[in-house]
């Protein structure tokens, strides 16, 4: 269901597995691709010139902030300072990355948290130098949705939010598998990743908002271009997804999770079915698009991801490890490689930070990991 906006305009797999798909054993399963996923357009042939060393690095410079509470959502803002979402709390708290200092301010209207849902992914308007309108994904007493609301830095703490301003509402909710991944691609549209909510069939179903990538208008309308008329679906047949980025071709990339045996790393094209709940992971079937890397689910279970230099970063939960997948194109170009394996406990989001380095997000007190592998906290790293 749409709503327009009234307030403002507008790595280890099985050996048999890993050889047919033409990888080494410590690959986690990378795939060949090379399909350009142009917002809007068509899949074409075209490969990048050159690819990122096949092993890199990572360095953990500091912890920038800790004592956090269930956070999910990060968006760096204007001058440095960072965005993080309470999933739990449904506050959204601005941080000072270099004094660590945190400020509340304030708590969004409306969410209703439970299980794996509540305030979970944000993004700042692309004009939010003149507008101060931060959007976030949330679960309601009734969905899950979008809202927007205006952030006044000039109030007291804790009163610097406006009231939320439904952009888009319908998204099917559950304990489990509620999404939450929004970001604005370089073409200025709202991109959604949802879950099917732990109804399968959702996925295959292009009425449905479950088990989708969705693009809409900055106002919640259906963005031009979109694969099917008059419909905010842009890619379907996913089973929960909570990593977008887009590389400097503006090639969108997805993290999903498995259910058993495969978590996925998905190149996206404009009207792609990758599979859910018919495929899970690789899938002979031509009418699905298959994964250009996978995971067993114990070594992954992955959220947010993001592209730094050709690289795509990606944050892993049960598997409590930080996942490196150099690109060539929409392909894998070498074996995934893991960091930070199990030193910082659940891994929820990353988000580039400049340069070579990377803000990151730990998740042990999701009510899934061990709050005594330390408070949740924000890290800096250097990465190669």
């Amino acid at each position: 269901m749409i709503v327009r906006s009234r307030i403002l305009p507008a790595v280890l797999a099985t050996t048999a597995l890993l050889l047919a798909a033409g990888c080494s054993a410590d690959s986690g399963g990378v795939s060949d691709g090379g399909r350009s996923t142009t917002p809007g357009g068509p899949a074409t042939n075209t490969v990048s010139p050159a690819a990122p060393a096949a092993k890199g690095s990572v360095t953990v410079l500091r912890t920038a902030a800790d004592g956090l509470r269930t956070p999910w959502g990060l968006a760096p803002l204007p001058g440095g300072d960072l965005l993080v979402s309470s999933r739990d709390d449904a506050t959204l708290t601005r941080i000072d990355p270099k004094t660590g200092e945190k400020t509340v301010l304030g708590r969004i209207s409306g969410v209703s948290p439970d299980g794996e849902g509540g305030l979970l992914g944000i993004a700042l308007s692309p004009g939010f130098a003149s507008d101060h309108m931060v959007y976030a994904y949330f679960t309601s007493a009734s969905d899950n949705r979008i809202v927007r609301v205006r952030y006044d830095e000039n109030k007291p703490s804790g009163e610097q939010l406006g009231a939320p301003d439904t952009v888009f509402k319908g998204i099917p909710k559950g304990r489990i598998h509620n999404g939450g991944r929004i970001a604005f691609g370089p073409d200025g549209m709202l991109y959604a990743g949802t879950g099917e909510s732990g109804s399968g069939r959702l996925a295959q179903d292009r009425k449905s908002l479950g088990g989708k990538i969705l693009r809409l208008s900055p106002e919640g309308e259906p963005a031009p271009g979109n694969p099917f008329p008059d419909s905010p679906v842009y890619s379907y047949g996913h089973r929960n997804v909570q990593g977008l980025a887009w590389d400097s071709q503006q090639r969108l990339f997805a993290s999903e999770f498995g259910q058993d045996t495969w978590d996925e790393l998905n190149a996206i094209a404009p009207g792609g079915n990758y599979g859910w709940p018919d495929a899970e992971g690789r899938s002979g079937d031509k009418r699905f698009t298959s994964p250009l890397a996978q995971w067993h689910t114990d070594q992954a279970s992955p959220s947010g991801i993001a592209l730094v230099n050709g690289v795509v970063w990606m944050a892993g939960l049960r598997g409590e490890r930080l996942w490196r997948v150099p690109l060539r194109g929409t392909a894998a170009s070498a074996p995934p490689q893991a960091f930070l394996d199990g030193e910082y406990g659940r891994l929820r989001t990353v988000v580039p930070a400049g340069g070579d380095r990377l803000w990151l997000l730990t998740s042990n007190t999701d009510g899934r990991g061990d709050p005594k592998k330390g408070d949740d906290r924000l890290l800096e790293l250097r990465v190669s």
